[in-house]
């Protein structure tokens, strides 16, 4: 549950600043995907898991730096330039891949980045290996979660962010610059869901494989909306949708008279279901997907 549920947190969390900016960020799947190929090169010709993790949140803040290019200063709809971005990458990563590996992809392998006990912690029953035996990009992205949460409810910075998703117009008036704000905002977002990208090329799968994202991106936006657009919430519904995806491996596991594509669709048909009957949570920022005129 929690190895399924950290390449969740990462690109939520992510989404979470970009909504709180006003923006909706579409692209997340793409950015994803860039992250872990960007890893798996940076790490295989580096020589080093950290600069595959640096490559990637590189490549992932250079993303989002142009799509805010888009969207914040050219005011280009946010859904389709999002969507575009996805397709963008789908196509980059792929040529990239052959290029670099061959029509096969062979030794894609590499040793990645283990897991590291922390000490005591790691011990506890049950809930000791499940979050205190991880890779130290999963560590990074748990303590991300007080820090955002604070960051966003007590700080200036965090108030600046939420003024710009809620009034734009009355944010400038104050002295906040919304286009640099919102900007600042999409290169967090996309070096925070590159970071997921990293975590699955370099921790679970230790390899890259075309469209290795699978959707996660899309199920991050799902996430972003369960979690009540809170850090802490958003916490918990990526370990409940890890849960789901760790699951799917578990009943086919079972060898059940029923067709593994079924299982394969369990993660996906949770966030249909979710987005279906999830009707409370707190409210969209007023200004979101809505692009800002001076």
């Amino acid at each position: 549950m929690v190895t399924m549920a950290v390449p969740l947190l990462f690109p939520a969390l992510g989404e979470l600043i970009a909504e709180r900016a006003g923006i909706i960020n579409i692209g997340l799947e793409g950015l994803v995907l860039a992250g872990a190929f960007t890893a798996l090169v940076g790490a295989m010709f580096g020589g080093s898991t950290v600069l595959g993790v640096g490559a990637a949140l590189a490549a992932g803040a250079a993303l989002g730096a142009g799509l805010a290019f888009f969207v914040v200063r050219r005011n280009a709809n946010q859904v389709v330039a999002g969507t575009a971005l996805n397709l963008l990458v789908v196509g980059l990563t792929g040529v990239a891949y052959r290029a670099i590996f061959g029509v096969t992809g062979a030794a894609l392998t590499i040793p990645g980045s283990e897991a590291v006990p922390l000490p005591v912690l790691s011990a506890l029953p049950i809930i000791g290996p499940a979050f205190f035996r991880q890779p130290p990009l999963a560590y990074a992205g748990f303590i991300l979660v007080p820090c955002l949460a604070y960051l966003l409810a007590r700080t200036v910075p965090g108030l600046k962010l939420r003024m710009v998703g809620e009034n734009p117009h009355a944010a400038e008036a104050q002295g906040v610059g919304v286009e640099r704000t919102r900007t600042l905002a999409l290169v967090l977002c996309g070096a925070l869901a590159a970071a997921g990208g990293a975590y699955l090329a370099l921790a679970y799968a230790k390899t890259f494989v075309e469209g290795m994202s699978a959707g996660r991106g899309f199920i991050a936006l799902a996430i972003v909306i369960v979690g009540r657009r809170s850090a802490w919430g958003i916490l918990i519904a990526a370990l409940l949708f890890g849960l789901v995806t760790a699951l799917q491996f578990h009943f086919q596991a079972l060898a059940l008279p029923i067709p593994f594509q079924f299982f394969l669709a369990l993660p996906y048909l949770l966030t249909l279901i979710v987005l279906a009957v999830h009707t409370g949570g707190a409210a969209a920022p007023a200004a979101l997907g809505q692009p800002y005129e001076r």
